[in-house]
């Protein structure tokens, strides 16, 4: 009988760790270089609105991310 929320005892909780901060960032990443695109050459933004719609959509892409992966 195995507890699913039981903590590793060999120490690989912090390799998952590491691997959820890793998701998140190239979430993160993936959402804000897609939005400052779309923006800047799709939607003939200026830079400083494609950069503040990166930034805005990049930080609700990682709080996003970071909802899931602690699910």
């Amino acid at each position: 009988m195995s507890r699913r929320g039981a903590l590793p005892v060999d120490g690989s909780e912090r390799d998952g760790a590491m691997k959820n901060w890793r998701y998140i960032g190239m979430h993160a990443v993936a959402a804000a270089a897609f939005i400052f695109l779309l923006q800047r050459f799709a939607l003939s933004a200026t830079l400083e609105s494609s950069l503040l719609w990166a930034l805005t959509f990049g930080g609700c892409a990682a709080g996003l991310a970071y909802a899931q992966s602690n699910r």
